[in-house]
C-alpha cells in the first residue's frame, strides 16, 4: 500500500503489524499533517466479530482525551477497507528504546523509569475513569513522542464497561508475557488486570527484563500464575525501595491485594519521584560543637566596620550589601550546614540595621559553590558591596577570613582574619558586640544596638541543632520539614528559652497544614509556639513573622498584618516578613500597598522567583497585563518549573478569554506533577470556559481527591452536576461547599474567597438575592477580580442583571483607583 492514496491520505511507509491491525505512516493531504492509519490486516477475514472489535476500538479511544493516550482523529472506510486515523507518534515504542539502550550496554535511568511509569499510570487512570480497560498493556503499546512524553496506544482489546464480550469464553487475549493471572486462566478481567500488566511494564523499565519467563506459552502461563518474579533490587540494586514496592504490589497474584486504582500508583510514584530529588542525608559525623559560635564574632563586627564605609565618597549607594555563602574550608562536607548558618546569621544581624539594604538569604544561597565575577553578582543583586568569607577548624582553633569588596570596582574595602582559641569564644563575642555598639552609635537606634549585642543562646549544642533545622526547613519538602521539627525540639530540650528555635518550630508547624496536608489544628499549634517565643523576647522579629504567617493561614488577616508589620519594624530587611505584608494587603484588596511591599520584597530577593511572582500577581489583579506578563516571565526565567508562576500565566489568559493558552499552562503544571491541585483546577477552569463539562469535571474530581477541603471545587462540580440535570448531586455538592465555608466563617476567617464561594453556590441555584448579598460581602472583604466575575460560568445566571453590571462597575472603579496609585511605584 506504500505510495497509494486512500481517501485523502497518502501512504508513506509501513510502521508495524499486529494481531489487531496493520499501521502505516501517512500524510493527511487536507490538513497537511502526518497521521497513522490502522487497517484490519488483509489476512484476517472481515468477520462480524472483527468488525465489531474494530468499531469498539474507535469508540474506546475516541472517548479518551489525555496527554498520555494516543489521539484518534477519525474512523473511515475506502475501497472496502476500514481504518482508524490516529495521531502519528515518531519517537518509537518503550520496547524499542529499552532494546536500543541494551544493545549499547546502557539502561534507563531511575528517574526515567519513574517518569515513564507516572505517565503510563496517569493515562491508565484516565481510561479507567471512563470505564475502559485496555487489556493489552505492554511496552510495545507505549509510544514516545519526540519530546519524550509517553502515549498509550492500541486500545483494540479495550472493553467498555457494560459493552459486548467480543472474545470467546476462556480465550486469552493480549501478549502472553504481560498478561495477568486472570487473563491466563480465562477469567473475567477488570481494570486491575491492566494494573498487573502495568507492573510488568514497570519491572521491565527498571530492570530490562520481564518478570515472568518460559520457553513456550504453557510454561510462561504457569510462571505467571504460580511463581514470584526475581526481586527487582537483586537485578538492579540502585532501584529505590519505594519503586520496588510499587512493582511488587502491582504484581500481586490476587486482585484484592493489588492496587485498586491507578491513581494510587500515581500517588506512590510521585513520592518516589520527590525522594529522588531530595538531597541525600548521609550519615553525619559527630558535631564539632565547641567552635560553632566562632562565626558569631563577625555578626555585629562586620556591620559596624561596613558602616564606616558610608562616609567614603562614591557615586554608588554604599548602603546596599550582599553576603555570599561562606566557604566551608574544614574538609568535611558534613559541616556545610555550619558555614551556611554563619552566612544566614551575618545576614540576619546586618538586616537589623534599618539604614542598610541587605539582600536576603534566598537570593544569595544560589551563589554557593559558584565561581562568578563579583561585578556580575553585584549587578544581578543590585548592590554596591559584597561580603565573602571562609571558615576553617583546626584542632582547638577556628579561623574565619572575611573581606568586603566594592561590587563595581572589585576594590577590597575591608578585610579581617579572626584566629582564636575555642575557649575564648564567648568572651570575644561579648567584647566585639560591645565595641560595635559604640562604633555604630551615630547610625544605630538603641533598639538596633541591643539586638546586635544579644546572644541567641548560651548553649552551643542547641544553636547547632537550630542551624541544621533551618537548613532542612528551607527545602520546603515534607520529610525535610519533619526533620526540622525534630531538630528544633532538640534545641529546645537543651535551652527551653531559645526564642529562635520556637520561631522555627512555629514556621514548620504552620507549613504542616499549608503545604503538606496536615490537619488545620497545626496552625493553632504554630500560634501557641509563636506566643511562647514572643513572651520570652518581645523584640524578636522571627517570632512575630511566625505568628503573622499562622494568622494568615487561618484567615485572620488584620492580625496577620499587625504581626508582620511589627516584624518589619524590628528587622527592616527581613524579607519573609516584608513579603507577607504584601500578601496580606493583596488579600484585603489594597493593591497599591500590596505592590509597594511586593516590590520591596523583590529588591531584597531579586533572584528569587517567588518575589517576581508576587509582583506579577498584583499587576494581574490591577488589570495591567503587560507588566503581569513581564514579571511572570521573569519568575519563570529564574525557575522554569515554578508552578505558581505557570498558574498565574494561565489565570492571565483565562481573564483575556484565551482559554486554549490557559489550558496549555495547566498541562505544563501537570507534566511536572500529575496531581498538583493548582494545575488540575486551572485545567478544569479552562475546560469549563469552553463548555467541555466532562473534561472539567474529571480535572476537578482529581483535584478534590487530593484536597477535599476546597469548597470552590465542590462548587464547580455542583455547577456541572446541575448543568447535566443531576439536581440531587448538585444540591449535595453545593451544600457541602456552603458547609465548608460556614466552618471557616465561624472560625473568623476573613478571606474574601469564602463569601465569594457562597455567592457562586446561590447563583448556580438561582437564589439571586442571596447571591448578591454574599457577593457584596466578598467585595467588602477585598474581592476585586471583576474581570473573572464577568466571564465566570458559575455566575451566568446573574450576568445580564443590571444589579450585577453595576456591582462589577463599582469594583472596576476601585481597581482603577488602585492602579492609578500604583503607577508611581
Amino acid at each position: 500500500m506504500v505510495g497509494q492514496i486512500i481517501s485523502h491520505y497518502h501512504i508513506i511507509e509501513k510502521l508495524g503489524e499486529g494481531g489487531m491491525g496493520v499501521v502505516y505512516k501517512a500524510e493527511d493531504t487536507k490538513l497537511d499533517r502526518l497521521v497513522a492509519l490502522k487497517f484490519l490486516p488483509a489476512s484476517v477475514a472481515a468477520t462480524e466479530e472483527e468488525v465489531a472489535r474494530f468499531r469498539q476500538e474507535a469508540k474506546a479511544i475516541s472517548a479518551l482525551n489525555h496527554p498520555n493516550i494516543a489521539t484518534i482523529h477519525d474512523i473511515d472506510e475506502a475501497e472496502g477497507q476500514r481504518f482508524l486515523v490516529l495521531e502519528y507518534i515518531p519517537g518509537g515504542t518503550l520496547k524499542s528504546k529499552i532494546r536500543s539502550l541494551q544493545s549499547s550496554g546502557k539502561e534507563l535511568s531511575i528517574r526515567e523509569v519513574v517518569e515513564y511509569g507516572l505517565q503510563v499510570a496517569d493515562g491508565l487512570s484516565h481510561a479507567h475513569r471512563h470505564g475502559i480497560v485496555h487489556r493489552d498493556v505492554k511496552t510495545d503499546n507505549v509510544m514516545l513522542t519526540e519530546e519524550g512524553r509517553v502515549k498509550i496506544t492500541d486500545f483494540g482489546l479495550a472493553k467498555l464497561r457494560g459493552g459486548a464480550h467480543l472474545t470467546k469464553t476462556g480465550a486469552t487475549v493480549g501478549t502472553a508475557a504481560y498478561m495477568s493471572p486472570e487473563q491466563v486462566v480465562g477469567e473475567e478481567v477488570d481494570h486491575r488486570s491492566d494494573l498487573f500488566s502495568y507492573g510488568t511494564v514497570l519491572y521491565e523499565l527498571a530492570t530490562g527484563n520481564l518478570p515472568f519467563r518460559g520457553e513456550h506459552e504453557a510454561a510462561l502461563s504457569y510462571s505467571i500464575v504460580n511463581e514470584s518474579p526475581v526481586p527487582v533490587k537483586s537485578l538492579r540494586s540502585a532501584v529505590p525501595e519505594g519503586l520496588e514496592a510499587v512493582v511488587n504490589k502491582c504484581l500481586e497474584e490476587e486482585k484484592a491485594k493489588r492496587y485498586q486504582r491507578a491513581e494510587e500508583i500515581v500517588e506512590d510514584l510521585t513520592r518516589v519521584k520527590q525522594e529522588l530529588t531530595a538531597p541525600v542525608a548521609g550519615a553525619r559525623k559527630a558535631l564539632k560543637l565547641p567552635w560553632v559560635m566562632a562565626g558569631m564574632v563577625l555578626l555585629a563586627g562586620l556591620a559596624a566596620l561596613y558602616f564606616l564605609l558610608l562616609t567614603r565618597p562614591s557615586a554608588v549607594d554604599r548602603k546596599s550589601i550582599a553576603v555570599l555563602p561562606f566557604k566551608n574550608m574544614s574538609g568535611d562536607k558534613d559541616d556545610e550546614y555550619f558555614s551556611d548558618g554563619i552566612t544566614e546569621d551575618i545576614i540576619t544581624q546586618l538586616s537589623k540595621i534599618g539604614d542598610l539594604k541587605v539582600i536576603s538569604r534566598t537570593s544569595v544561597m544560589q551563589y554557593k559553590g559558584v565561581t562568578k565575577n563579583l561585578r556580575e553578582i553585584g549587578k544581578q543583586l543590585d548592590v554596591a558591596s559584597i561580603l565573602e568569607g571562609s571558615v576553617r577548624r583546626s584542632g582547638n582553633r577556628v579561623r574565619i577570613v572575611s573581606q568586603l569588596i566594592d561590587a563595581q570596582t572589585d576594590e577590597h574595602i575591608w578585610a579581617e582574619t579572626y584566629d582564636r582559641e575555642m575557649k575564648d569564644i564567648f568572651d570575644i563575642q561579648s567584647d566585639v558586640a560591645q565595641k560595635i555598639a559604640i562604633a555604630l552609635k551615630a547610625k544605630l537606634s538603641a533598639g538596633e544596638g541591643e539586638h546586635l549585642a544579644k546572644k541567641p543562646t548560651e548553649n552551643l549544642t542547641a544553636y547547632d541543632y537550630y542551624l541544621k533545622g533551618r537548613e532542612y526547613y528551607y527545602n520546603y519538602r515534607k520529610q525535610d520539614n519533619e526533620n526540622a521539627i525534630e531538630l528544633f525540639k532538640k534545641a529546645l530540650q537543651l535551652d527551653s528559652n531559645y526564642v529562635l528555635a520556637y520561631a522555627g518550630l512555629a514556621d514548620a508547624y504552620a507549613q504542616r497544614m499549608w503545604r503538606f496536608g496536615f490537619p488545620a489544628g497545626w496552625v493553632d499549634s504554630a500560634i501557641d509556639v509563636s506566643n511562647k517565643a514572643i513572651s520570652l523576647d518581645p523584640s524578636s522579629a522571627e517570632a512575630y513573622k511566625a505568628i503573622g504567617l499562622a494568622y494568615e493561614y487561618k484567615g485572620w488577616l488584620r492580625k496577620a498584618l499587625e504581626a508582620d508589620q511589627k516584624a518589619v519594624r524590628l528587622n527592616p530587611n527581613y524579607h519573609p516578613a516584608v513579603a507577607n505584608v504584601g500578601w496580606v494587603y493583596w488579600f484585603l484588596g489594597e493593591y497599591s500597598e500590596a505592590l509597594r511591599w511586593m516590590k520591596k520584597s523583590q529588591a531584597l530577593a531579586p533572584t528569587n522567583a517567588q518575589t517576581s511572582f508576587g509582583v506579577a500577581y498584583v499587576y494581574l489583579f490591577l488589570g495591567d497585563d503587560p507588566n503581569a506578563t513581564k514579571w511572570y516571565q521573569k519568575a519563570l526565567d529564574l525557575q522554569p518549573d515554578f508552578v505558581y508562576a505557570l498558574q498565574g500565566m494561565g489565570w492571565l489568559f483565562l481573564r483575556k478569554g484565551q482559554y486554549d493558552e490557559a489550558y496549555g499552562y495547566a498541562r505544563r503544571i501537570l507534566s511536572l506533577d500529575r496531581i498538583d491541585v493548582a494545575g488540575l483546577a486551572l485545567a478544569g477552569d479552562a475546560q469549563l470556559c469552553v463548555g467541555s463539562l466532562t473534561e472539567a469535571r474529571d480535572y476537578y474530581q482529581q483535584a478534590l481527591s487530593v484536597d477535599s477541603t476546597k469548597g470552590d471545587l465542590h462548587t464547580r462540580l455542583g455547577y456541572i452536576a446541575r448543568k447535566n440535570g443531576d439536581k440531587q448531586e448538585a444540591r449535595h455538592l453545593l451544600g457541602q461547599s456552603r458547609k465548608l465555608v460556614q466552618e471557616q466563617i465561624e472560625k473568623r476567617n476573613e478571606w474574601w474567597e469564602l463569601p465569594y464561594t457562597n455567592a457562586l453556590t446561590h447563583a448556580i441555584e438561582g437564589n439571586k438575592s442571596e447571591a448578591y448579598k454574599w457577593l457584596q460581602k466578598a467585595i467588602d472583604a477585598g474581592w476585586r477580580d471583576y474581570r473573572w466575575g464577568l466571564i465566570d460560568p458559575l455566575l451566568e445566571s446573574l450576568r445580564n442583571d443590571e444589579q450585577f453590571q453595576q456591582m462589577m462597575a463599582q469594583v472596576k472603579t476601585k481597581v482603577d483607583e488602585e492602579r492609578k496609585k500604583a503607577e508611581s511605584l
